[in-house]
């Protein structure tokens, strides 16, 4: 990432990291603190998000994850107890200082850190980022579809098998203002001339996304 990148991610990102840090204070650490309607739709996201790994992987645990944009820390709690991350690691990174001070409060793990950055800057086998684009504040919709892009591309360099994301759908029957809805075909072809071929997207109805799959 060059020096220019982090300026302009710097600025674009934060009036968003002002306004999550805003419902944490209200809310405490909570789901809806990161503007998840609910538990149980936060819940929904992350099974979602661990069928994606390899069954192997799942069989014989000790997996890097790396969570890009892990708000408080609650990938980490349901991803605990499960069979891929026994005797694996996890680094969770959040461009908010007090997400990251709240994430490290709440979880003393010792496979778990946390860390306060922009990108993710340790290897990983597993990379997410699971809701970490969909709010821009106002921002440009291409300047930010363009930031997104950016970033997937130094996430995929830390990536070592799997790169997944989801972005809010163009054609969501409900949209608001300062969210960014995206065209999954153009994101698709992103991900498949610039990351790698085995790229694929799911239509994750009833929930209003797309989920990226990005495989080395």
């Amino acid at each position: 990432m060059t020096l220019f990148f982090f300026r302009k991610a710097a600025r674009m990102l934060k009036p968003v990291a002002q306004s999550y840090e805003r419902r944490l204070a209200e809310l405490g650490p909570d789901a809806r603190a990161v503007f998840w309607k609910s538990e149980d739709h936060q819940l929904l996201r992350f099974e979602t998000l661990y069928e994606i790994f390899d069954v192997e992987d799942d069989r014989r645990g000790g997996v890097s994850v790396a969570d890009f944009g892990c708000g408080y820390g609650a990938f980490f709690d349901f991803l605990a107890d499960k069979p891929a991350l026994r005797g694996g690691s996890f680094v969770g990174y959040d461009m908010s200082r007090k997400m990251v001070e709240a994430a490290r409060a709440r979880i003393r793990d010792p496979r778990a850190k946390f860390l306060q950055q922009l990108t993710v800057t340790e290897p990983a086998d597993y990379v997410f980022a699971c809701g970490t684009y969909n709010m821009h504040m106002g921002a440009d919709p291409d300047e930010w579809a363009d930031y997104i892009k950016d970033s997937l591309r130094d996430l995929w360099a830390k990536t070592d098998k799997v790169l997944a994301f989801n972005l809010l759908r163009a054609d969501a029957s409900e949209r608001y203002q300062g969210l960014f809805y995206a065209d999954g075909d153009e994101f698709l072809d992103f991900c498949r001339t610039e990351l790698s071929p085995d790229s694929e997207v799911t239509n994750d109805a009833p929930m209003p996304d797309f989920t990226f799959v990005v495989r080395r």
